[in-house]
């Protein structure tokens, strides 16, 4: 295998080691990776067809849906093949405009999760708080808005990276303790003072810190509001429906927190636990999100039922159709 430069230039490539004292797992690991994937994959790709061809579900909530949605397919997708290639078949080896591509791409959509998190926080604010204006709140130009608002930030918290790793000399390894290209796993390569990348970094994670402060206050102000309606039905369905969110958010931030803060004090974690922390936080909010508002939202669940009452009809006079046809041709016959 190819060395890194021994001079003061960026590598070819980086060398991602996947989960470093798990390798006898690595099979174990890679199908269960591989089932997570798949049904992350298959469930948002569901979620946008039925959002997108049933117009009643064309409402403010539902279109929130369909970019988080949007945002897991790209966040599995950027990361989650590379991470197989390196379980299934020993693939370590990333370019490095790949793997800067990969680091933007990772960090960008996810600091979009965090926007559209708190965005769909204060759909449920609006339509719990103040029902009667929910339709004249949340026009589809604030909407628009939003999501492009979500996008923008993102791009100029997450640009910056592939310039920032690139000025930096990476002049004794280029292998990495990851199976995927991380901001900080990447910067901790550099032969040179990197406390500007760290402080940008820990900057970065502060802003989305921001949101999470945000959500939290507008869930007081709706559980206020749940609490004070005098009917004990209206309570339940109000708080059924946040729970979803609810666990949504706590699928995002629990692992990302707990990733963020074991990576920069947690010395003493073996190395392990902390790559299992930082990929559950990749792969684990693509696959709950859909599962989560697919069991709760009763309308998406009878518009996939349906589907599926749908497909079984027809199937079964196709068949139908098949059996009766011998017979057909054998009354032609005589």
């Amino acid at each position: 295998m190819p060395e890194a430069n021994s001079s003061n230039q960026l590598p070819a490539y980086f060398i991602l080691l996947g989960i470093p004292g798990l390798e006898s797992s690595y099979f174990y690991i890679a199908f269960i990776f591989t089932i997570v994937y798949v049904i992350s994959v298959i469930g948002n790709l569901t979620l946008l067809f039925i959002i997108g061809i049933d117009r009643s579900l064309h409402e403010p909530m539902y279109f929130f849906l369909c970019m988080l949605s949007a945002i897991d397919l790209v966040l599995s997708n950027s990361t989650t093949p590379k991470m197989l290639g390196i379980l299934w078949s020993n693939n370590h080896e990333i370019y490095f405009e790949a793997c800067l591509t990969q680091m933007f791409f990772l960090h960008s959509f996810a600091v979009m999760e965090s926007s559209l998190l708190l965005a769909m926080a204060f759909d449920r604010y609006v339509a719990i708080c103040q029902p009667l204006r929910y339709n004249s709140i949340l026009t589809t130009f604030l909407i628009t808005n939003i999501g492009l608002l979500a996008i923008s930030r993102a791009l100029a918290l997450m640009t910056p990276l592939p310039f920032l790793i690139k000025r930096l000399p990476f002049c004794s390894t280029n292998v990495t303790h990851h199976s995927y290209c991380e901001h900080m796993a990447v910067v901790k390569l550099a032969c040179v003072d990197t406390t500007f990348d760290s402080i940008y970094g820990l900057v970065s994670l502060f802003i989305v810190g921001l949101d999470v402060i945000f959500i939290m206050w507008s869930y007081v102000l709706i559980l206020q509001a749940v609490f004070r309606l005098a009917s004990t039905e209206a309570r339940y369905k109000a708080l059924s429906t946040c729970a979803a969110h609810i666990c949504t958010m706590i699928s995002f931030y629990i692992p990302i927190l707990l990733s963020s803060m074991v990576h920069r004090f947690g010395k003493d974690v073996p190395l392990h636990i902390y790559i299992s922390l930082a990929n559950v936080y990749l792969m684990l909010p693509p696959l709950i999100n859909p599962i989560v508002y697919g069991v709760s939202t009763k309308k998406i669940q009878n518009r996939v039922k349906s589907a599926i009452k749908v497909d079984f009809t027809c199937f079964g006079r196709v068949h139908a159709a098949k059996m009766e046809l011998p017979k057909w041709n054998q009354t032609q016959h005589f």
